[in-house]
């Protein structure tokens, strides 16, 4: 499994070579940022699935800050946040905001955004202003809720497949080679 992830992840001497990210160089050098074990693996999957439900392009920053907090591997922390792009963010958003509405007692129902009209643009942005306000707070919480749901059962699962991994790994090995010492 190291040898997969390697393979498709970028390497810190990429890092030492971008211009952009060299008066960076001593945070994002730090050796645990870039090892591939359980413990970086699985939190950098579920620090990525969790920035992967922030709003906009913060999702990759959001993602950076997490790995260099918790020191988890920094690559694929931001590799993971890319499960949500524009085919996948409408359902895991309309997602978030049933799950929020469960978890505020909101009962309304679903709303719809108000029509845009050409002639009424005015009158249109003031309504969009008002149901932006209604849905906020169902939407919040659900984010909230599903991007920790995703990072707990990410992180979960890694490590459990992981471990399956070495497992099968350890019982394929050949008897007398020097893997088994």
């Amino acid at each position: 499994m190291r040898r997969l992830l390697k393979n498709h992840l970028p390497d810190r001497e990429s890092i030492l070579r971008n211009r952009w990210l060299r008066p960076f160089q001593a945070v994002l050098l730090h050796p645990r940022l870039w090892h591939l074990n359980r413990h970086s693996v699985s939190g950098a999957v579920a620090v990525g699935l969790f920035c992967g439900l922030i709003p906009g392009p913060l999702q990759m920053l959001g993602a950076a800050l997490g790995a260099l907090l918790l020191r988890v591997n920094l690559p694929l922390a931001l590799l993971v946040t890319l499960y949500s792009n524009p085919f996948t963010i409408v359902p895991l958003y309309l997602l978030a905001y049933q799950i929020g509405r469960q978890l505020t007692g909101d009962d309304s129902g679903f709303m719809l955004p108000p029509e845009f009209s050409a002639t009424a643009v005015a009158a249109w942005a003031q309504a969009m202003q008002e149901w932006m306000l209604e849905v906020a707070e169902p939407l919040a919480v659900g984010l909230v809720a599903l991007a920790s749901s995703l990072a707990v059962l990410g992180y979960m699962l890694t490590r459990t497949a992981w471990r399956l991994y070495l497992i099968n790994a350890w019982r394929h090995r050949k008897p007398g080679s020097e893997n088994s010492r």
